[in-house]
């Protein structure tokens, strides 16, 4: 889909993109798994797995429960999170983008063929590698 990011994960770091990345006026979808944890959680839009929504500054990402409303989300300019660990739904939005922001120290199954343009945020990724 044109103009829609993927990215995975919501922590802090990862925060700090999708806020970027929303304010240029990217759609992002955020994947999250069923029970992330944040060093800094406060800034973390990871925690509306937990609360159903999670405001970081002026920003507010809100939890979807399916695509169909992930889409209502970001239609209105907000960042939307899903519930997907394995990155299922990625195949079926075709973003132009996919970011890999969990920082696990190693690849968690980010590839190249996710979308146009892929990029490996932390530890774990070489450049032109999967």
């Amino acid at each position: 889909m044109k103009n829609l990011v993927v990215v995975r994960g919501g922590g802090d770091i990862a925060t700090g993109t999708i806020y970027k990345l929303v304010k240029s006026g990217f759609r992002v979808l955020v994947l999250e798994i069923d029970s992330p944890s944040a060093i800094r959680r406060n800034v973390a839009f990871s925690e509306a797995v937990y609360e159903g929504k999670w405001r970081v500054e002026d920003m507010t990402c809100y939890r979807a429960e399916n695509l169909k409303e992930a889409y209502r989300i970001m239609d209105y300019g907000n960042p939307a999170l899903l519930v997907d660990p394995h990155g299922k739904c990625i195949e079926e939005i075709k973003p132009m983008a996919v970011i890999d922001g969990i920082l696990a120290k190693r690849n968690l199954g980010t590839s190249r063929e996710m979308a146009p343009v892929t990029i490996g945020l932390g530890p774990g990724f070489t450049a032109g590698k999967d």
